[in-house]
């Protein structure tokens, strides 16, 4: 019987350091308009890598992968331009108390393969970067990315914004050499 228990014992703990492994990492599979992605990241502490695979394009489904700087927190499958090529956008945030958001999003280009989707710094903008100190959440809301943080005034810390809440609605456009999501609309509330 003590055998028995023994192996009981060694399953258990194999299954929960299984799921912890899966805990510290990113892996979601996001499927629109008959192309899938599948979006992984081991969130190490190290640099960690994200790599995105498409799946049903017509010419390129080679993974791509990119150093991102933090951990990976949720990917969402779009089409802002309505072009019936959809985009993956993954968000990533910074280790720290800034919690600082980043984006790392790709676009179909007319189903046949992927190129990257570029997503101007905050600070470019200085009206909308004002009393900006991190705690990104971004989101898809309709045909938007919607990004949306806390705005800090003078004196505040960073645990205990008083600014309300400012909200950053982008468009996909074409650019130069690529996709590239243009601010469309900044709400402060």
């Amino acid at each position: 019987m003590k055998p028995m228990r023994l192996a009981l014992l060694s399953v258990f703990v194999a299954g929960a350091a299984a799921v912890a492994a899966f805990a510290a990492g990113f892996e979601k599979r996001l499927e629109l308009q008959g192309i899938v992605f599948r979006v992984a990241c081991a969130n190490d502490s190290g640099a960690p890598s994200l790599t995105v695979t498409p799946a049903g394009l017509e010419i390129d489904n080679s993974p791509l992968t990119r150093e991102v700087d933090g951990q990976v927190v949720e990917a969402e499958v779009a089409d802002l331009d309505v072009d019936g090529s959809p985009e993956i956008y993954i968000y990533v945030q910074s280790a720290g108390s800034g919690s600082y958001g980043s984006l790392v999003a790709f676009a179909a280009n007319k189903r046949k393969s992927l190129s990257d989707i570029y997503l101007p710094p905050i600070a470019d903008d200085p009206k909308a970067a004002k009393g900006y100190m991190g705690h990104d959440e971004f989101r898809v809301v309709e045909n938007t990315l919607v990004r949306r943080f806390p705005v800090y005034r003078d004196g505040d810390t960073n645990a205990k914004p008083t600014g309300g809440m400012r909200q950053i609605q982008y468009k996909l456009a074409a650019g130069e050499a690529g996709w590239l999501l243009r601010a469309d609309k900044v709400v402060d509330f």
